[in-house]
């Protein structure tokens, strides 16, 4: 396949109701979208959130929006990048899911934010102790994709090796706030023509505060192609990203630039 249509949903987190998922999903379904990215904490409540909330209840939100997404991949033949909080053994771990008609992969974030306003890491048990895999590789009709969570973004290592892996488009699911728009797209149009490929963030809206420090979630979800350059961009608002990507595109990338040619053989391991 020379080309597919991918999406994006950019929302604030959502209820149990199924109603207004269904309602994208079928719009989705008619313009040809073979999967959707959610953004972090869509799904769930933001972790901050979560710390105040009664295990049982994060738990629930999570079968329930996980059954629902299986139910609507079988029903509209449309794959999902999801991230969910998933409850193992009273502990929580932050994952991505991949949510398709056939079966579900799991990736499990290996870089968590340490900081103090910010601590994911001493939220949730997920192993960051161990040497770094790089990201989840699926595939998605034919075109090869890596999915890895906003904050690994910024880190070489789990960018190393998808040019030699041929990786075709990532996706990245962010919660991005405190007006942080500019650096966003400027690491992610840089890592899209440094790797030569497709990037497609989901962010988040919807806001926090914890009496100190006010997060405000600003949307910015956006389509970047392999030169680097921004297809589309949603705003502010709860709103749907629906593109094709184009497999000539990062060939014609890869045939111009050779970045990974240059280095093939020296990398130290």
């Amino acid at each position: 396949m020379k080309s597919i249509h991918i999406g994006a949903l950019q929302l604030p987190t959502l209820g149990m109701n199924a109603t207004r998922l269904e309602f994208y999903l079928r719009n989705a379904k008619e313009r040809g979208a073979r999967t959707l990215l959610f953004g972090e904490y869509v799904l769930n409540h933001f972790f901050r959130e979560i710390e105040e909330m009664p295990r049982s209840m994060v738990k629930e939100q999570t079968k329930t929006h996980f059954t629902l997404l299986q139910r609507m991949s079988a029903e509209y033949d449309i794959s999902f990048i999801a991230p969910m909080v998933l409850v193992k053994k009273k502990r929580y771990y932050k994952s991505i899911l991949h949510i398709s008609p056939k079966k579900t992969d799991y990736y499990y974030q290996q870089i968590l934010m340490p900081y103090e306003h910010w601590n994911e890491k001493r939220f949730f048990s997920n192993d960051t102790d161990s040497p770094i895999s790089g990201p989840m590789i699926i595939d998605i009709d034919g075109f090869k994709a890596a999915v890895m969570s906003g904050y690994e973004l910024h880190f070489d290592e789990m960018w190393r090796d998808l040019g030699r892996k041929k990786v075709d488009i990532v996706f990245l699911p962010t919660a991005s706030t405190f007006g942080s728009h500019n650096r966003w797209r400027e690491l992610i149009k840089s890592r899209a023509f440094l790797s030569g490929c497709y990037i497609l963030r989901a962010n988040r809206l919807g806001e926090y505060s914890d009496g100190k420090n006010r997060w405000r979630f600003y949307g910015d979800t956006m389509l970047v192609n392999p030169e680097g350059e921004v297809e589309m961009m949603l705003e502010d608002r709860e709103s749907m990203l629906i593109e094709p990507i184009k497999r000539s595109m990062v060939k014609e990338h890869r045939k111009s630039w050779r970045f990974e040619r240059l280095t093939a053989g020296r990398v130290d391991r």
